[in-house]
């Protein structure tokens, strides 16, 4: 069995833990983490923006990646939101075992 790590940000912390209580109860994740505040500089519509926002951390297993996006993307009050994901190649065998369960 294959895992992920989801990396998205929202504008503030409520819409965060939000995105996670939907990812949790349907257990599409067994384990999220919300990081910040913190700055984002971006470009948006031809110019440089900055703001500051919370990362979330989403563990996950593979299979589950379109259905994550999906309740991201329709929780998400950007136009765009970040939403990129990473497989895990290493992983301790006992937290391997717990994201196995979900």
């Amino acid at each position: 069995m294959k895992f992920i790590q989801i990396l998205t940000t929202v504008p503030d912390k409520e819409t965060g833990q939000k995105i996670i209580k939907i990812l949790l109860e349907e257990k599409l994740s067994l384990c999220c983490q919300i990081i910040g505040p913190i700055e984002s500089q971006y470009w948006w519509q031809g110019k440089i923006e900055k703001g500051e926002e919370y990362l979330i951390l989403i563990k996950a297993k593979k299979q589950n990646y379109k259905k994550i996006e999906k309740k991201i993307k329709e929780n998400h009050p950007y136009k765009v939101p970040e939403i990129i994901s990473f497989e895990i190649n290493q992983i301790s065998k006992e937290y391997k075992e717990y994201l196995s369960k979900g």
